[in-house]
């Protein structure tokens, strides 16, 4: 427990599925705040042009929550609480992640021309970031993650 709270675990983590308006001229699907995303957005950023084999993530953050969406193509996100690891692939624009703080990520796998977009509930702060996995163990172990 942190601050009152639970650490998150795996069992945390999971599929949002966003609203979507299907329509001839093209579908549409939206999320806002405290509705489909469970927290202010703070933070917006996007990852393309992995090449292929390559990784993204591998790091956890401290306080930042995030909600993950492939609005192209697709990714497998795997999430692990320092005892228990569970993969997530997402190939649909209608489908976010929710990702807690205090959990380790790794984006792989990624298809020829994916497009990730991320919402955040911080602003960016390098300080907020754990991009050692044996740090982020004993943090974790600590209970201070």
């Amino acid at each position: 427990m942190i601050n009152g709270k639970e650490m998150a675990s795996v069992e945390d983590v999971r599929i949002i599925e966003l609203p979507k308006f299907l329509d001839a001229r093209g579908n549409l699907s939206f999320a806002e705040n405290w509705k489909q995303i469970p927290f202010e957005i703070k933070r917006t950023y996007w990852i393309y042009d992995v090449p292929g084999g390559e990784d993204r993530g591998g790091h956890a953050f401290k306080e930042n929550e995030e909600v993950v969406i492939a609005l192209s193509g697709a990714f497998d996100v795997v999430v692990d609480d320092g005892t228990s690891r569970k993969t997530f692939s997402l190939n649909r624009s209608y489908y976010g992640l929710y990702i807690p703080a205090g959990l380790w990520r790794t984006m792989e796998n990624f298809s020829t021309n994916s497009f990730a977009l991320e919402f955040g509930s911080k602003h960016y702060d390098a300080g907020d970031y754990v991009r050692d996995h044996d740090e982020f163990l004993k943090l974790k172990k600590d209970g201070k993650i």
